[in-house]
């Protein structure tokens, strides 16, 4: 393959693996509400998005299939590129041919690194975070389309994982929990108030109205003959009295 030919599979090969770890990252930092709320709308790409969403496990799959495909047409086609342009440039600099090869070797190694790592994972990573229903809705149909083409062998890698998973006695779950239960959120907010993110005051507040659910309504309401009340033209002399 000639330098310009590998030059644009290795963009290609980038931009594949970006396209993949934005729309995972977009999927899990989604908010179902809003989804749901943008699927009732009409929006272009919610449902997709939402559909992604309910069954996640198989998304992120999916995911990971395409990056390990584009980080091994990484290796198999822009480093040895790399490596054969430099290698004739070193050797003419002096070096021995042992030498020369490491070295290209080497460069080629951490040109081809560098770029996956930040080109093809950390922006596209922090741009879906950064914006994950607007990313989720714009990736997904492509995204679905794609993992609907090798659903038969994503299914089957993702049986296998989930088999290693319950070997470890963790039951696998296809979509992420939309809610906190109550203990979770009680920690939450002790963990808030020891971080000096909420007041004392706030923290004893939050954490009375989630341990105290099962105190009866009735028991809370004031009778109203115990009420004490004004007629509406009252003055600021009776309001005071």
């Amino acid at each position: 393959m000639s330098f310009p030919m590998a030059l644009f599979v290795t963009v290609l090969l980038l931009i594949g693996s970006g396209f993949f770890v934005a729309a995972e990252f977009a999927l899990v930092a989604a908010k179902r509400h809003r989804m749901e709320k943008a699927a009732a709308e009409g929006r272009r790409g919610a449902g997709a998005a939402l559909a992604g969403m309910r069954e996640l496990s198989l998304m992120l799959a999916g995911a990971q299939l395409g990056i390990t495909v584009c980080t091994l047409g990484l290796g198999s086609v822009s480093k040895p590129a790399i490596s054969h342009q430099l290698d004739p440039l070193l050797r003419g600099l002096g070096l021995p041919s042992a030498l020369s090869y490491g070295v290209a070797f080497a460069v080629a190694m951490i040109v081809v690194v560098f770029l996956h790592m930040v080109v093809g994972e950390m922006a596209p990573k922090s741009w879906a975070i950064a914006h994950p229903e607007r990313s989720a809705m714009l990736l997904s149909p492509l995204f679905r389309a794609l993992v609907k083409a090798v659903r038969p062998l994503i299914r089957l890698l993702n049986s296998v994982s989930n088999g290693l998973v319950r070997l470890c006695r963790v039951t696998p779950r296809d979509e992420l929990a939309p809610v906190h239960d109550r203990e979770q959120l009680t920690h939450l907010v002790a963990e808030s108030e020891r971080l000096g993110l909420i007041s004392a005051a706030d923290s004893q507040l939050l954490t009375r109205s989630l341990t105290e659910p099962g105190t009866p309504v009735g028991a809370l309401c004031v009778p109203a003959e115990r009420i004490t009340s004004v007629e509406g033209g009252a003055g600021i002399d009776e309001l005071l009295r």
